[in-house]
Order: structure tokens, then sequence, then C-alpha cells
């Protein structure tokens, strides 16, 4: 009896997701960065590209709807959603507690640490001795600029800036020390490129979910549940089919994702 209770419940389950998955929430318009390689970039066709771009097309065609993404300054990115200038953010925003103040997420759709980038033989040891009267280079608004001024605020310069790629510029030209954002960011953006090839990661992982979050997640304004959970029912769905990794394995020879909640 329990069995057959179980395998209701599950096809309950899936009668549920796929509904979802099909809800008629006619066009979304969809926000990225554009500037995060290798999860968004605009490429030499002036064309968005990247993971999260293509994560926000396959969701799209699993709801059956029809999307627009658009691009938008990071340091912009909740305000315009908020101001209805689009429906959702599909950027690698990590869901932490002090952006659900504002806005409401969808489950986790990857979930990466954070790692320092130093020039290779620096001998910079990621600790507040080590950092001590360095210059550290991050991300304007985001949860590394958070960490960085709480943790080694006190014994080092924090720069932040506009973007990943201008804080990349800085550490070759020499004027920042280090930078912290996204350890695949890091590699693949940066470490993997001719610009990046004298830079190494330095220091441990940091994945504190005071600072980090619980993975990056879909944001879409307070009380968009017909929305939220339209996205969750299609992520499952691509996770299920295959995909998400076939998307994930064009842009990394590794797992992006993580475990499985609850598990």
């Amino acid at each position: 009896m329990k069995r057959a209770i179980a395998s209701l419940a599950a096809a309950v389950a899936l009668t549920f997701a796929a509904s979802a998955v099909h809800a008629d929430i006619g066009k979304i318009v969809i926000a990225t960065e554009g500037a995060y390689p290798p999860f968004n970039y605009v490429d030499a066709n002036g064309e968005l590209q990247g993971f999260d771009v293509d994560i926000a097309k396959a969701l799209c065609e699993k709801m059956q709807a029809e999307c627009e993404i658009v691009a938008q300054d990071w340091d912009g990115i909740i305000p315009g959603l908020l101001a209805k200038k689009y429906d959702a953010i599909v950027a690698s925003m990590s869901i932490t507690e002090e952006r659900k103040q504002k806005v409401d997420f969808t489950n986790k759709y990857y979930n990466t640490p954070a790692k320092f980038v130093a020039k290779k033989g620096s001998g910079i040891e990621i600790s507040k001795e080590g950092l001590k009267g360095k210059t550290i280079g991050v991300q304007v608004s985001t949860i590394h600029e958070n960490f960085a001024r709480d943790t080694f605020g006190d014994v080092a310069e924090i720069k932040a800036y506009d973007t990943q790629e201008n804080a990349n510029l800085d550490l070759v030209s020499g004027r920042v020390d280090v930078l912290l954002a996204d350890s695949v960011a890091l590699d693949e953006g940066f470490l993997k490129t001719d610009m990046g090839k004298d830079y190494e990661f330095v220091g441990p992982d940091f994945n504190d979910p005071e600072y980090f979050g619980e993975g990056a997640g879909i944001a879409v304004r307070k009380g968009e549940d017909e929305l939220r959970e339209a996205f969750n029912a299609a992520l499952e769905a691509i996770l299920a089919d295959g995909t998400y990794k076939k998307i994930n394995d064009k842009y990394f020879a590794y797992d992006v994702y993580g475990a499985k909640e609850g598990m």
C-alpha cells in the first residue's frame, strides 16, 4: 500500500511539473550582464552568448515561451527587474539572504566556489597577514566584494570594478595584487586565456553560505510565483533529459551544478 501511495504521489508530482513547464506565461524578457565570460558575454557579432544564455534559451523552450534576452549592467540589474524593464534575471546571480529581501529566486542552476588569483610565484598567502597592505580586485555589487570587504577590508585595499574583465585587466597591469571572483569565471574567462597565462589560483575555495549563498538562481519579482515555478519545472526537465549536461559540457570539462538539493 505504501508503495502504491508513493507511486501515486510521484505521478501527481510529474503531472504538476509538466503543467508548470507549459504554463501559459506568454513572452518573457530575460536580462543578463553580457560581461562575465564564459557565463555571459557579447560575441564579435554583437550577440549575447554563454552558459547563462544557453540555459535561459533551454528553459524558455521547455516552457514553450517566447523569450527575449537583453543585456544590463550588473550594478543596475536588480533595479531594472524591480522597474519592470524585464521579467527575470539569468546572470550567475547568487542566491543570498540579502538579495532575497528584494527578489524571489528559483532553485539553483549551478553552484561553484569563489577563489583568489595572483601572479605565478607571488608567494601571496590568503590570510589577514598575507594580504596585509595588498590590493584586492573584485566586481562591484557582488558577493565577492561583500566577502572581501568584511573579511580583509581592515588590512587590505578593496578596489571594485564595473566588470570582471576590467578587474582582470588591472591585475595584469599591476594595479591590484589579487582578484577574488567565481572560480569558474576566473578559470575559463581569465586563466585559460593568453592574458591570464602568468597567473594562478592561490588559497582555498570559499563557499560560506553566509556570503556566497546557495548557488546561482534565476531572479524574478516578488510574488511572481507562476513564473518562478515554471522556471523551476523547466530546470528539472532539462536536468532530467540531458539538455543541461549538453550545455554544461559545451563550456566546462566538469560539472558546475554541484550536489542535488537534499543530498
